[in-house]
């Protein structure tokens, strides 16, 4: 299954990546409304073992703006991503974060034979929620926050829809107790969240299709994340041939963000193995 991105090919557009330390290759894909510097621990971590490759997706840090003529899809943020598939050697390990998971799921069906093991942070493939049962519950919250954080950018209110977000990914509260600069950076990003919605929302493949990925995937999850991410969890764990369910209890669902020697000590056992 080979998946392609006209916009990507036609552009030539290359996006950014943090390269570093010696050994088998380890591509790291972040979260929404992050930047490839999430993985800045987990790089520190590995480099003395992995060559840890660490990129911005589209319209995130230093890679390409997502275009405004057209709608992304988790196959373009592959496609974009290819330069960075190939300098990690092959085959190569895959660690994602929530939007970076549901990516690196696309791209290792896209090529499973480049890819060692994959390391998931609950992937928000909402797509198979939706495949399930349009509108079941578990997809409410998160179809309503995103809903609501589109319209605030509509309104021109970044700061009203980066509360929306993170709120509900962290708790009520969380955006008032945050400091303002990485309020502001949240919030910079948030035009973007009508199209991660749609991404994440009607990605075409199904999830009987993961059921080809035979390789070894640490797929992991936090207790206290909302009911979204816990749902998609059931279905891709029931699928995924070769997969490993780690929960944290105490954990959400940035726990690679909140607590990152709790993920990244996860992480590293599971690659040393495979």
């Amino acid at each position: 299954m080979q998946f392609a991105s006209q916009h990507v090919e036609m552009l030539q557009d290359v996006p950014f990546f943090r390269e570093t330390g010696t050994g088998p290759g380890v591509v790291c894909i972040h979260s929404n409304a992050s930047t490839s510097s999430q993985w800045r621990a987990l790089t520190e971590r590995m480099s003395p073992r992995f060559r840890v490759l660490a990129a911005d997706s589209i319209g995130a840090g230093k890679s390409p703006a997502w275009p405004a003529n057209r709608t992304v899809t988790l196959r373009d943020e592959v496609a974009l991503l290819e330069p960075v598939f190939a300098a990690a050697g092959h085959p190569f390990f895959l660690v994602g974060h929530s939007y970076g998971a549901a990516v690196a799921l696309i791209a290792a069906l896209s090529f499973p034979e480049r890819v060692r093991a994959m390391v998931l942070y609950e992937p928000t493939l909402f797509a198979v929620l939706e495949q399930e049962a349009p509108g079941q519950p578990a997809a409410n919250g998160i179809r309503s926050a995103a809903d609501d954080a589109a319209r605030s950018i509509r309104a021109n209110d970044p700061m009203a829809a980066g509360e929306r977000f993170i709120d509900y990914w962290m708790g009520d509260g969380t955006w008032k107790s945050m400091p303002e600069a990485r309020q502001a950076q949240i919030a910079g990003s948030m035009h973007n969240i009508a199209g991660w919605a749609h991404a994440l929302f009607t990605e075409p493949t199904l999830l009987r299709d993961f059921a080809a990925l035979d390789i070894p995937v640490l797929y992991m999850l936090g207790a206290r994340s909302p009911a979204s991410t816990h749902g998609v969890a059931r279905l891709l764990t029931s699928v995924l041939p070769s997969v490993t369910v780690t929960e944290f209890t105490d954990l959400g669902h940035m726990g690679p963000v909140t607590h990152p020697d709790v993920v990244n000590e996860a992480v590293e056992a599971f690659l040393q193995r495979n």
